[in-house]
């Protein structure tokens, strides 16, 4: 049987009552790349959770699609977009098995996304390549295996976590803009929380 993503998520989103498990305030590494996104830039956030970072790219005068497997997660994105008035448009998929649109994105945005496990990583990782345009980006950030020394979010499963290398060949197709390891304090809600080991990669597609 198939681990229940949408059950585990809608449990813990749902727990967080009216607060947001990671916050509302964009993910830094993302807004940090503000120059990328404005008015008419397309962008797609996978995994979009309560929606804190599609919202911030609406606010940015992007068209925002944000996948998202959880309908509670979905209610609370939908009701912080309201609240910021933006339009986002939110879809309930599972993206580990979801059809990926092709070619349809200037950016494809994922933060955080480290649920997928090595038999899942290749295909959602794909996906997400097949979504961008042409001359478009990818920007992800992760954990490192480091990450496990301090517990401060993410996976227990050490095969899930990202490294330098396991993403530049990944993307070894693609220009690599950035890529770099490195540690910080971040303030992501109660569930990313402190002293953090985290990767950043931002790459355009051929």
């Amino acid at each position: 049987m198939s681990f229940d993503h949408e059950a585990l998520w809608s449990a813990r989103y749902r727990e967080a009552g009216d607060d947001y498990l990671f916050g509302t305030a964009p993910n830094k590494f993302l807004a940090a790349q503000s120059d990328y996104f404005g008015a008419g830039v397309s962008v797609l956030s996978v995994a979009d959770g309560e929606g804190r970072n599609s919202v911030w790219l609406a606010e940015q005068g992007c068209a925002v699609t944000a996948a998202e497997i959880s309908p509670v997660g979905l209610e609370k994105a939908a009701r912080l977009a309201r609240s910021r008035h933006v339009a986002v448009d939110f879809v309930q998929a599972d993206i580990l098995n979801w059809t990926w649109p092709q070619n349809a994105f200037d950016a494809v945005v994922g933060i955080f996304i480290q649920f997928a496990g090595p038999a899942e990583r290749p295909r959602l990782l794909a996906g997400m390549k097949e979504a961008v345009k042409p001359g478009g980006l990818l920007l992800l950030q992760g954990y490192t295996p480091d990450q496990l020394k301090f517990r401060t979010g993410g996976p227990s499963a050490v095969e899930n976590l990202y490294t330098a290398a396991l993403l530049r060949e990944i993307f070894a197709d693609w220009e690599i803009l950035l890529l770099r390891e490195h540690e910080e304090v971040i303030e992501e809600g109660r569930a990313h929380a402190g002293h953090s080991a985290l990767i950043d990669l931002l790459a355009r597609k051929p």
